[in-house]
This record gives C-alpha cells, sequence and structure tokens, in this order.
C-alpha cells in the first residue's frame, strides 16, 4: 500500500466541489485502511474559482492548466469534473502521465471520444474509472439487494422520472450545457443517472423506443462574467441558440420486465427530483432523493385490505450506512453529498490496493461509461426515427464489455 496518495480536482464547479470534499472526508470513512490523503491542488481556468475552491476544502494549491496537474509529481489521484467536450483531452493527458483518473459522467460528449478514453484505459498502467454517484445512495443499494437476494423478487416494471429545474427560466445564462447534438442536454445530464440506475436495479437494456427529445427553451442570453455551475448571473441582450433537449422521455425493455423513463432541467418545482417506483413479483419499492434516508417498501403478504406502501428508515443495517457515518447510530440522516464520499473512498481504496473483498463496490469502468453513453444515444435514434425502436447490441452490454 502507497505511503501516501496526492489529490486533486479538475474543476471548480457544482460537481468539482462535491469531488474535492469527498476526498477529504473520505479517510475518516470506515476501518482507517487508507495511506494518508495529501488534498493538494484544485485546477480551474478560473482562477478565482480555483483559488476559492482550494481555500474551502484544505487543498495547497490551484492550478489553472490540467497540463501542470499531470506534470507535478506530488498527484497520484485526479479526478476530471469539467465540460462533458473537454474530457478526453484531459483525461488521455492525466493516463499518459501515470494519474489514476475519476472521471465524472457521461465519459465525453460524443461516442468516438469515449471509446478513444477507453483505449487509453486500457493501455495505461493506471486505474481509470467513471463515476456512478447514485449507485452509492444507501436506499438505491438496499432496494437492489431486495432484489437480488429474492425478498421482492424479479423486476416487472420500472417507472422512473429525473426533474430539475436549473434551465426553466429563459434568462439562464448560455454555458456548455445548452450546446451539443441531440440528446446531449437533460437526456446526458440526468438523463445518464437515471439509465445506469435503472440498469442497476433491473439488469441491462436490451431495446429502446419511444424516444422522444424537445427543447422549449430555443435560445438564452450569454453571460457578462464567468458561470459556476447552475448559477444565474449576469446576462447581456446578446442570444445564442440552444442545441440540445431540455426534456426526453423514452421506454426501455429489459431482459426481464420494462421501463419508462422522463427526464426534464424545465421542470419548475423540482430542483432535483430523482424518483422511481420498481415493481416486482414479490412486491415494489419506491425510492425519492429529496427524502434520501428512507425508502418505501410495499411486500405482497397478509390480507389485501391490510396492504400498502411503508416507510422504511434508512439505517446502519444498511448499505453504505453502517461504519461510513460519524454518528453511527439509527435514523441519522444521509444526503446525495455522502454519496460522492463513498465514491471518493471506494476510487481511493483500489488505487491503494485494498483487495476487493474487504472494499466498497469498485467504481464502474469507462465499459460501463461507454455503455450508459450508447443507450443515450439509442434514444437519440429513436426520437430521430419518430419514436422507434432501437436494439442495444449484446456486446455493448455492462456484463460483456466490462465482465461484470
Amino acid at each position: 500500500m502507497s505511503k501516501s496518495l496526492g489529490v486533486a480536482v479538475i474543476g471548480a464547479g457544482m460537481a468539482g466541489r462535491a469531488h474535492a470534499a469527498a476526498y477529504r472526508v473520505a479517510s475518516t470513512l470506515y476501518s482507517p485502511t487508507l495511506p494518508e490523503i495529501r488534498l493538494v491542488s484544485i485546477g480551474d481556468v478560473n482562477p478565482e474559482f480555483g483559488a476559492l475552491a482550494a481555500k474551502r476544502f484544505g487543498y495547497e494549491r490551484t492550478d489553472s492548466s490540467w497540463q501542470a496537474i499531470a506534470a507535478a509529481d506530488d498527484i497520484d489521484v485526479v479526478s476530471v469534473v469539467i465540460a462533458n467536450s473537454l474530457h478526453r483531452e484531459v483525461v488521455e493527458g492525466l493516463l499518459a502521465a501515470g494519474k489514476h483518473v475519476l472521471c465524472e459522467k457521461p465519459l465525453s460528449d460524443s461516442i468516438e471520444d469515449a471509446y478513444a478514453m477507453a483505449e487509453a484505459a486500457e493501455r495505461a498502467e493506471s486505474i481509470a474509472r467513471v463515476g456512478f454517484t447514485f449507485r452509492r445512495t444507501p436506499g438505491i443499494a438496499y432496494i437492489r439487494q431486495l432484489i437480488q437476494d429474492g425478498t421482492l423478487g424479479e423486476v416487472l416494471h420500472f417507472s422512473g422520472r429525473y426533474w430539475t429545474d436549473y434551465a426553466s427560466s429563459p434568462t439562464a445564462p448560455m454555458s456548455w450545457r445548452f450546446k451539443g447534438g441531440a440528446g446531449t442536454g437533460a437526456l446526458a445530464d440526468v438523463g445518464s443517472h437515471l439509465a445506469y440506475v435503472a440498469e442497476f436495479l433491473c439488469g441491462d437494456i436490451q431495446e429502446i423506443s419511444g424516444g422522444r427529445l424537445s427543447t422549449v427553451i430555443t435560445e438564452r442570453p450569454l453571460p457578462l462574467g464567468a458561470v459556476l455551475g447552475h448559477d444565474h448571473a449576469a446576462v447581456s441582450d446578446t442570444f445564442e441558440p440552444v442545441e440540445n433537449d431540455d426534456y426526453a422521455a423514452f421506454s426501455a425493455k429489459f431482459e426481464h420486465g420494462v421501463g419508462g423513463f422522463e427526464v426534464s432541467r424545465v421542470a419548475p418545482g423540482h430542483a432535483n427530483s430523482l424518483i422511481f417506483e420498481v415493481f416486482c413479483e414479490n412486491g415494489a419499492a419506491r425510492f425519492d432523493q429529496r427524502r434520501p434516508a428512507e425508502i418505501e417498501l410495499f411486500l405482497k403478504t397478509g390480507e389485501g385490505t391490510q396492504n400498502g406502501y411503508r416507510q422504511v428508515i434508512l439505517g446502519p443495517e444498511h448499505p453504505y450506512i453502517g461504519g461510513g457515518l460519524a454518528m453511527d447510530a439509527p435514523s441519522v440522516g444521509f444526503g446525495q453529498n455522502d454519496a460522492f464520499a463513498y465514491q471518493a473512498r471506494s476510487f481511493l481504496e483500489e488505487v491503494a490496493g485494498v483487495p476487493e473483498a474487504e472494499a466498497l463496490p469498485r467504481c464502474a469502468t469507462f465499459a460501463e461509461g461507454i455503455h450508459n453513453m450508447e443507450l443515450l444515444g439509442a434514444v437519440a435514434e429513436s426520437a430521430a426515427a419518430g419514436g422507434a425502436t432501437v436494439t442495444i447490441d449484446s456486446s455493448t452490454t455492462i456484463s460483456a464489455k466490462a465482465g461484470s
């Protein structure tokens, strides 16, 4: 095991700050099996954003280029949390420099670049993973457990939506999030999460149909200065066209069961609403990210007049929570930021050489990142063809490409 690991985060925006905070607490979770974690650098092309994040989260310095981080001898592990279109160049450069890389989803903005990144990862001696953060949510992991151990049994039907409202105002400033081809908007931003959550629970998706993409706010004003995350900064009177989708919907066929999906970035009143129900042969389960410390569970037992969903409060006996919170006690709250900490812990464990049997579940591979992107591409293809059915090539499924 390494004597110490130096960490950097490239990107000081909303998700970048979540990664930075996660590395700060990762070594405090579970048994102290990690080597010393050194918080070295926050990289951002905007020096002000980088300096503020470095100071806030206790990193030693800030760097204004990814090349400086790649060349730094005191950095071993790097999270890449920047615009999707920039992922390939940065990830390939970091891997070539021998850094271990955790890349935010989606893997890239084009499938061609994603495949190139995966090839670079195969050649590299270091570890490359992609962040599928919601796999770390205790409630979602517990529902998966209930399906796999037979309590809920075989999946019949999945129904999920991920509604957000960060783009619901026509005066929200233009940014990289509104650029790119069909399927790179709400579908890639939040639909990617919903897709891998569904497969985490229900298995590989085999077909996509009924694809629909819609852009309801067709132009946005240019900002007067730098924009951080989803901030609504001051804007000019110059507008540029929105190039991708505000809304997406589709249906999916799993090996067992079917599913319906709806995602939006223009849903006022829903700042961050990942909500799903999974219906199974022995019952059903419901999850709402706005209430992350609980799930609702229905098991078909007892008299029909008494059946119904019941609230299950998550605690130390459920995935990730036991030993993973400073106050490890029943009904102590859990939030989305904790999932980033579990993700960082998992990545650091793998880099440090902690045996898989003694570690948290590993982070997703680049092969899984490619599969996730191909699902989104199938939705865009279906939408372009008026909702036609698109078959997912079995060679691109998670099990075929990742050996899982």
